[in-house]
């Protein structure tokens, strides 16, 4: 099909007239452009906005107590009540396909008052007590040390283990850190291991000015007892929180006391259905990205087609012969095809390498500067590039196909004539 006469013909066509050709290759150069960068930011925006997730488990829901808004069983509207730990056993025993149940109690508040002491240092911390599978739903590197065991939460072990702000806050550079004792709240403390927070967004900071007990040692150390202050809990791989979420509800307020219909009374977050929605956006906005990027890419598809129009025009003549020395129909069609073909690609791979070129300095300039807010690693995949690489190949061969239908349309003996 291309043998050495037929690239040279094709070069010398495309040479007949350089700019005309530049400024053809130029619409599709601009047009794959556009669509590449369009795909590479909605990329970098959804990797930003994702990344606020951080590393817990997108499966996953927070539950906490609020206020009643329905009187029921004779207690008041407006009453207050706690999770016990006993709930947990009962959503864990009640409810299928739940992965974790982690009940939580916090102390203490970002930028809150002092509340841990090393020696002459003081520093506001947050303060959780959990249990050993909140590792698992919030992903965190240990740097030294272990995280909570089950040992810990039995025995009610006086242990924690601390975020790298807790040890920037509390110890000196080179300073050990494991084996070493905190007081919290006047309680002594002994430094397990220390963690940084897995791809840490957003609180960050706060994540890191972090320190984690066993949970059992929070209720007896801080006098809450048996006390939740709220749960964390994901569902199995392949099962959506969001629908056994209402059943959790449902059985919490057979517990307490709660009206059916108050729905008020339970508090929630439902990570899952805000990642859902996120993702969703992000397709959409995809799908957007691709008809835009279409949409250009076709102004230059259409520039080629009326390209190769004159083209054959202005080589009637030539075709003329060519068909009288016994040029088959498709001969000809198949070079017009080739030579919209080859612009096509040409054009097409330089806008490519172009895209991939932008994406390197946007990058690079990310990693100089930090991070970004909602921004982050813009880039495409290698099935975009396949995907365009196909829309450049179906584009040539639909540039290309009225003029070679054109040129194959014209009787030898008609085209000799034309002057």
């Amino acid at each position: 099909m291309f043998n050495r006469d037929r690239w040279n013909e094709i070069l010398e066509a495309l040479n007949a007239n350089k700019f005309r050709t530049f400024l053809t290759a130029f619409g599709v150069f601009w047009g794959i452009t556009i669509l590449v960068l369009l795909l590479a930011l909605t990329n970098g925006l959804k990797n930003g906005v994702l990344k606020d997730f951080g590393d817990f488990a997108t499966n996953s829901m927070f539950m906490w107590t609020q206020g009643t808004s329905k009187p029921y069983k004779g207690l008041p509207k407006g009453r207050y009540f706690n999770y016990k730990i006993d709930d947990v056993a009962a959503i864990k025993s009640g409810i299928p396909n739940l992965k974790y149940v982690s009940p939580r109690n916090q102390l203490g508040g970002f930028r809150g008052n002092n509340n841990v002491i090393r020696g002459t240092k003081t520093g506001a911390f947050e303060i959780y007590g959990d249990y050993p599978e909140y590792i698992k739903q919030q992903p965190m590197d240990i740097l030294q040390g272990r995280f909570i065991s089950y040992s810990d939460i039995d025995a009610k072990r006086k242990i924690c283990v601390v975020g790298i702000g807790v040890v920037k806050g509390l110890y000196d550079k080179d300073e050990d850190v494991l084996g070493s004792y905190i007081k919290i709240n006047g309680i002594n403390f002994l430094v397990v291991g220390t963690f940084k927070m897995s791809n840490s967004r957003g609180d960050g900071e706060e994540e890191a000015s972090t320190i984690y007990i066993p949970f059992t040692t929070f209720g007896q150390a801080f006098n809450r007892g048996e006390s939740v202050g709220w749960m964390a809990i994901t569902a199995q791989d392949g099962v959506s929180i969001t629908t056994l979420k209402q059943q959790v509800f449902d059985l919490m307020k057979s517990r307490h006391k709660i009206h059916p219909d108050d729905d008020r009374a339970i508090g929630h977050f439902d990570l899952s259905e805000q990642f859902e929605r996120v993702s969703g956006l992000f397709s959409i906005l995809t799908v957007v990205g691709y008809f835009v990027g279409a949409l250009v890419l076709l102004s230059g598809i259409i520039g080629i087609s009326n390209i190769m129009l004159i083209v054959v025009k202005e080589r009637t003549k030539e075709i003329g012969v060519r068909r009288a020395l016994g040029a088959t129909p498709w001969t000809i069609k198949s070079q017009i095809l080739q030579e919209s073909l080859i612009l096509t690609i040409l054009s097409g791979m330089v806008g490519i390498s172009f895209s991939a070129l932008v994406i390197w300095v946007m990058n690079t300039i990310l990693d100089n500067v930090g991070p970004v807010e909602n921004f982050a690693n813009p880039s495409v995949s290698m099935q975009v590039v396949f995907t365009a690489l196909i829309i450049l190949v179906v584009s040539g061969v639909l540039a290309g196909l009225i003029p070679a239908n054109s040129a194959t349309k014209m009787k030898p003996v008609d085209a000799l004539r034309i002057e």
